[in-house]
């Protein structure tokens, strides 16, 4: 459903420029769940960016559905780290905004608004305004707005990394629920490791700026999962554990990656993409 072959990402600055990717190789099978992960300012954002096509690769070519990647798609939805919701707007109206900038007939979809909503548990809350619901039902507002348009790939970029604890926890057994049932191609970015092993088919792990797939792991625990303690608890934590390991492993590594000097990190869980050159 996704594919990034040699993409560079690089910008200019009062500063000069800066490499943001570099040589990305990625392959996103149809209703796969990715999680993205890696050190800040390591291009994980830039990358979601170039799926949407809401920038431009600088070198290299991103495909969705097998079409180049030019413009944004109607069939691709994004969801930032705030729900950016329209305050003069109440929750129906606003899951149903991108109804109206489409031009679809808003009778018929206002009944699936009104069905996702009350999916995440907002039923009732449909004539409120955002100042009148807390964070994270605000967040599930943003959700259904972007699952109301049936999106065949849904890019997230750290959509909980604002809300509290428990809250994270239960929206993202909630979205895990949700992609199992929808079966949309899903690119999450995340800093939490736990919740990528928690959500996620494959792991990409990212080298710090400019970002590069050091490696990718394979999470391999059956669904549904959960936090707490449970039959593949052991799996979850030695998951959990692989991923730290390698975080840790890229301190001190920023704009190492020069040929002749990379090196590949492997582990038993995991394998490099094809083509990404190591580090």
């Amino acid at each position: 459903m996704i594919r990034l072959r040699g993409v560079s990402r690089v910008f200019g600055g009062r500063r000069g420029m800066v490499e943001a990717l570099r040589d990305v190789d990625l392959d996103v099978a149809d209703g796969e769940f990715v999680a993205v992960v890696g050190r800040s300012g390591c291009g994980k954002s830039t990358l979601l960016r170039l799926i949407a096509g809401l920038a431009a690769a600088s070198s290299g070519e991103v495909r969705v559905g097998g079409e180049p990647v030019t413009k944004p798609r109607r069939d691709v939805a994004i969801m930032f780290q705030r729900p950016a919701l329209l305050p003069w707007r109440s929750v129906l109206d606003n899951v149903l905004l991108p109804v109206e900038v489409f031009g679809w007939p808003r009778a018929e979809y206002r009944v699936r608004a009104l069905e996702l909503l009350e999916m995440v548990g907002l039923d009732g809350f449909h004539r409120r305004l955002p100042h009148e619901l807390s964070g994270g039902m605000q967040q599930r507002v943003a959700l259904c707005r972007a699952l109301i348009q049936r999106p065949r790939v849904m890019l997230m970029d750290e959509p909980f990394s604002a809300l509290d604890a428990l809250t994270r926890e239960e929206l993202s057994i909630e979205l895990q629920h949700i992609h199992m049932e929808h079966a949309a191609t899903v690119v999450l970015v995340t800093h939490s490791i736990e919740e990528a092993v928690l959500l996620a088919d494959r792991v990409v792990v990212l080298t710090p700026r400019p970002g590069r797939i050091l490696t990718v792991v394979d999470v391999g625990i059956p669904r549904p999962r959960t936090l707490g303690r449970g039959a593949h608890t052991a799996d979850a934590a030695r998951c959990s554990a692989e991923l730290h390991e390698l975080l840790g492993a890229t301190s001190g590594t920023r704009e190492a990656a020069s040929p002749g000097a990379s090196r590949t990190t492997k582990s038993p869980n995991s394998r490099q993409m094809p083509g990404t050159g190591g580090f």
